[in-house]
């Protein structure tokens, strides 16, 4: 598996001056929640990604909408095994900030998945005529969650995207994790989505007959663009965007058989001699602050989807 408004430019003018306003009151935000929740089990329930097209974006709306997509082509009559997805005990971290977009956070307890686990989701909107969407979903579990540096009011501190004081300035973090998947290093900490991606790539480009390429790129504009919340410790908890590509080509007289269902939905071309899966992967990582003594990012969750498939 598996927040920081990067986009610094759009400050709002207010009589002149440039306001810090909450990115949502708190019943704006329950109400954003609860019409995620009712377009989202929509959606899933009828394996059809338009019910909730106004409700999702960034990474979550890429990763959900090609699952969707997939999903009306294997079980076109809808999932009748979909369970209506329920967040109970909600709590709402919403940072002030100038201008748009305006985000905030959400952390619950959900019905499915293990019971220790929360889902935190990044909800935002471009301007005040545009409804709330979810950017970013991290599940994670109640204990790996920090603490948020919150005001006197109980307002969240946002982190900028050049924020010199944390070990990657947040706006570097999605190239910084391209890079490090191609060529590793020290930034990030030892684990599932670093190291042994790492190891797990490499003993796969070995495979007989088979030849496996990786290309990651960073996605870091828009409503993929990073975004943090500064912790009580002094980091930052980041959510973060990158595309992965994975080409497998066979060698000559190899075929590259496709099994998976979800592959063949979404899969254009045919795999005569090479397919090539594409995917979206959103990252929610703690960075530290400079002056803590492990200078290495963590990550705390990790969501991947698959969005597309080529043969040729």
């Amino acid at each position: 598996m598996t927040v920081l408004s990067v986009t610094a430019s759009g400050c709002m003018v207010v009589h002149g001056e440039r306001e810090i306003l909450p990115g949502a009151t708190k019943s704006e935000a329950t109400r954003a929640l609860d019409d995620f929740t009712t377009a989202y089990n929509e959606a899933n329930g009828a394996n059809d990604p338009s019910l909730d097209a106004d409700r999702v974006t960034g990474a979550l709306g890429d990763i959900d909408g090609a699952k969707l997509k997939a999903g009306s082509k294997n079980q076109p009559g809808g999932n009748p095994n979909y369970v209506p997805l329920k967040l109970t005990d909600t709590e709402f971290t919403i940072p002030e900030k100038a201008g748009w977009p305006r985000w905030f956070v959400t952390e619950s307890k959900a019905n499915k998945g293990r019971g220790e686990d929360r889902w935190l989701m990044v909800f935002t909107r471009g301007d005040v005529n545009e409804v709330w969407r979810v950017s970013y979903l991290t599940i994670a579990s109640a204990e790996e969650i920090p603490e948020f540096k919150k005001d006197a009011d109980g307002f969240a501190q946002p982190v900028t995207a050049d924020t010199a004081d944390l070990a990657v300035a947040p706006g570097k973090l999605p190239q910084t994790y391209a890079t490090y998947l191609k060529d590793g290093g020290s930034t990030f900490a030892a684990g599932a989505h670093t190291t042994k991606w790492r190891s797990e790539r490499a003993k796969s480009e070995a495979r007989p007959g088979l030849a496996q390429q990786y290309i990651d790129e960073p996605l870091a504009s828009g409503d993929y663009a990073p975004v943090g919340l500064r912790t009580a410790d002094g980091g930052a908890l980041v959510f973060f965007t990158t595309r992965h590509f994975q080409k497998q080509t066979a060698a000559p007289g190899v075929p590259i058989n496709v099994t998976n269902a979800d592959v063949k939905a979404l899969m254009t071309g045919d795999p005569k001699q090479s397919l090539t899966l594409e995917s979206i992967s959103n990252q929610a990582v703690l960075d530290p602050p400079k002056s803590a003594t492990d200078q290495k990012v963590a990550f705390l969750s990790r969501i991947q989807g698959l969005t597309g498939a080529k043969g040729e």
